[in-house]
């Protein structure tokens, strides 16, 4: 798994919605969200499956591919 290449495809899912709203709609912390923004940490899988969710990906495009 590829923190940098993952963050960038969080980045751009979220366009210009606002790293708030994507936060509270997925159930994290505005800090957590950054750092999976940023490559810091990959989220748990229970949070990658809301993340594709609000996205309507799947969990496999996002963080696999």
């Amino acid at each position: 798994m590829d923190s940098e290449k993952i963050a960038k495809r969080l980045v751009a899912l979220r366009g210009n919605e606002s790293r708030e709203a994507v936060a509270k709609a997925i159930g994290v912390s505005v800090s957590a969200l950054a750092m999976y923004e940023n490559g810091a940490r990959i989220p748990r899988d229970e949070t990658k499956r809301r993340i594709a969710e609000h996205y309507g990906r799947s969990v496999g495009e996002i963080f696999f591919e």
